[in-house]
């Protein structure tokens, strides 16, 4: 009895301080996001451009990071939401940012199901090789249905209505911005509960051994197909505030170097985490942004240099090499 009393008391004390770090996370990402508005007036529309692809990176972090499906083709789910949120407000005249936003989620949610269902008939290379076919058939459709999307000319005659009948997506972006945020903390919330639910660490443990999930009479397939849905709807958010706020969709957002360099983000940053997928989307635009303007002729060689630099040095990312030290040195106190 004492003893079971005991591990309630150990399990609430841990439930409290995951919440406690939780709460904290959330607070930094609230003043870093009041820092950047109030630092880089000038700079909003890349930094509501970092926010969307963060999205993007946070939903690859949820198949990639959490349940170990190889992929290169996720920019076909982000691409999904965008030209869902732009086609109701060019073809249909609705343009509600809400409405929009929603019409993404339902886009990226339905290209996820088509992309779990193609892509998990495979494993390995093979499932690689599935995902890279898969972004390129997306961006082929997109191209070839251009009474709809725009083909290569991109999907124009966006307009989006004021946030709550009040604000102006105006030419500066603060609207934008502050919608994004607001956007990036709630899904950010939403998913740090859905990673530490049951349904979250059954997909930890297909990651890890997909045969006992099998014999303990679970379906990896289905929950990782539940998860890839998941992931649509985040990739999906993302792409219809990349449209809401640039007001145009081009290919360019079902390329596969989008796919890649969402990749290399969450590598850079640290799989299996979201505050990693957070941390590498932050650097690694910030880092091309700043170094493309300094060197224009050789950026692209800078940024290979601490990409080798990182997966040398850091293997578990930036962010998940920093927290495992934290843990060792609080480990070493105790």
């Amino acid at each position: 009895m004492a003893l079971t009393m005991d591990r309630e008391a150990i399990a609430a004390a841990s439930k409290r301080r995951a919440l406690g770090r939780d709460a904290i996370a959330v607070a930094v990402i609230f003043v870093l996001a009041a820092a950047g508005y109030l630092l880089f007036p000038e700079n909003l529309a890349l930094l509501t451009r970092l926010i969307a692809i963060a999205l993007l990176v946070l939903s690859l972090d949820l198949v990639t990071g959490y349940c170990g499906v190889a992929t290169l083709g996720h920019a076909a789910l982000f691409g999904a939401g965008a030209y869902a949120a732009g086609i109701v407000s060019a073809h249909y005249g609705i343009n509600d940012p809400l409405i929009m936003t929603l019409a993404g989620i339902v886009g990226g949610a339905v290209a996820g199901l088509v992309c779990g269902i193609v892509i998990l008939r495979a494993q390995g290379l093979p499932q690689l090789v599935l995902s890279i076919a898969l972004i390129y058939l997306f961006h082929e459709f997109a191209n070839k249905a251009s009474d709809w999307t725009g083909g290569s000319d991109g999907l124009s005659g966006i307009s989006t209505d004021p946030l709550f009948g009040l604000f102006e997506f105006d030419l500066y972006g603060h609207t934008a911005y502050i919608y994004a945020v607001v956007l990036l903390l709630i899904v950010l919330i939403l998913l740090r509960f859905l990673v530490r639910s049951p349904f979250g660490m059954l997909c930890r443990g297909i990651k890890e051994d997909p045969l006992r999930i099998r014999a303990m009479g679970a379906s990896p397939k289905a929950a990782l197909i539940k998860m890839y849905v998941i992931s649509g709807a985040v990739a999906g958010v993302g792409g219809a505030l990349n449209a809401i706020s640039t007001q145009v969709v081009g290919l360019d957002s079902l390329s596969f170097t989008q796919s890649a360099e969402a990749l290399v983000m969450l590598v850079l940053g640290g799989t299996g985490s979201l505050f990693g997928a957070l941390a590498g989307t932050v650097l690694f635009m910030l880092f091309e942004d700043y170094v493309s303007a300094a060197n224009p002729f050789h950026w692209l060689t800078i940024v290979g240099l601490l990409l080798i630099l990182v997966v040398l040095f850091a293997p578990k990312g930036i962010y998940g090499t920093a927290a495992a030290y934290v843990a060792r040195r609080q480990g070493g106190r105790s």
